[in-house]
């Protein structure tokens, strides 16, 4: 297999970052099929892609009428069978859950054919943990993507049993979706840019659980020193309250952490009330217009 035969990308999940991945496949001319078991939020991620394109034609990062014929390779299911059996590569951005990864692609594994690429989205887990559930190991591999009207960094991060050859037509891929491939030589958990933020929105989170100090005053510190347009607080609303729940549980568990037990039921206290962020237009700022994108919020000017 050569990066020029992947014609028809699969993405499983149409969460935050699925149906970005998808319509950044879709926008460099890949049929694009976007797979999930509830249907609502399959409708939702139709929207929201819509609404990407016309953000990112804004912002004049795609040329006029890329969106729109992007939208048009685009297809929204929830039959497996109709999802998987052309595929050519997947992208899974589902909870970070690895049992649960391990078995969705279990089921692709009987579905798609055998030179299909199986990539995972995870944020936080590393591929190893879920490989010999793919039914594939030695064609899976992380690939990792963040918002995509932020940056085009994409992180690729093979396991033990990848072969060397998917790693290089995936990180070829990347290339070819007009992406920057930063290919990893080891596993690691948060891999290179996550690895450091998530240190700072654990220390953070500790500093707000223990009422240190208000998340706002926390925010604007970080912003004043680092010259930021957002502060630790701002950006997990942008990556959603729930999953940023979901990590910090799953690795609280994991490590036995009394701290991230406590950042977990802060987060908690917030996702409760269907505070998750950006995505249901209120978190720890409203949107779509919070406070910390106001001239004087660092100077403390419009401080609540």
């Amino acid at each position: 297999m050569q990066v020029d035969d992947i014609k028809k990308v699969l993405i499983i999940g149409a969460g935050t970052m699925g149906h970005q991945i998808g319509f950044l496949c879709a926008v460099s001319g890949y049929e694009v099929t976007v797979y999930d078991v509830f249907p609502e939020m399959l409708a939702d991620a139709q929207k929201r892609t819509t609404h990407l394109a016309k953000r990112l034609t804004g912002r004049g990062m795609i040329k006029p009428g890329k969106g729109e014929a992007a939208l048009k390779l685009t297809k929204f299911t929830d039959d497996l069978e109709e999802a998987g059996r052309d595929a050519d590569l997947v992208s899974e951005s589902i909870p970070e859950d690895p049992k649960l990864k391990g078995e969705i692609f279990s089921k692709f594994d009987q579905i798609c054919p055998k030179k299909t690429i199986f990539t995972t989205n995870t944020s936080s887990l590393v591929p190893s943990m879920f490989a010999e559930a793919t039914g594939r190991p030695e064609r899976f591999l992380a690939l990792h993507f963040h918002d995509v009207a932020l940056t085009k960094i994409v992180d690729v991060m093979p396991h033990a049993k990848t072969r060397t050859e998917i790693v290089e037509i995936t990180a070829d891929f990347v290339k070819k979706i007009g992406q920057i491939p930063l290919v990893l030589q080891n596993e690691q958990s948060g891999y290179l840019f996550n690895n450091m933020l998530m240190a700072l929105l654990d220390s953070s989170l500790t500093l707000a659980s223990r009422k240190i100090a208000p998340i706002c005053d926390i925010d604007r510190s970080w912003m004043g020193i680092m010259h930021s347009p957002t502060g630790p607080f701002g950006i997990m609303d942008s990556i959603g309250l729930d999953t940023v729940l979901k990590v910090t549980s799953y690795w609280a568990k994991k490590r036995n952490d009394e701290k991230a037990r406590k950042n977990a039921e802060f987060i908690k206290s917030y996702v409760d009330k269907n505070r998750l962020g950006v995505k249901s237009g209120q978190g720890f700022y409203s949107y779509p217009d919070p406070d910390f994108t106001h001239p004087d919020f660092v100077t403390g000017k419009e401080k609540k």
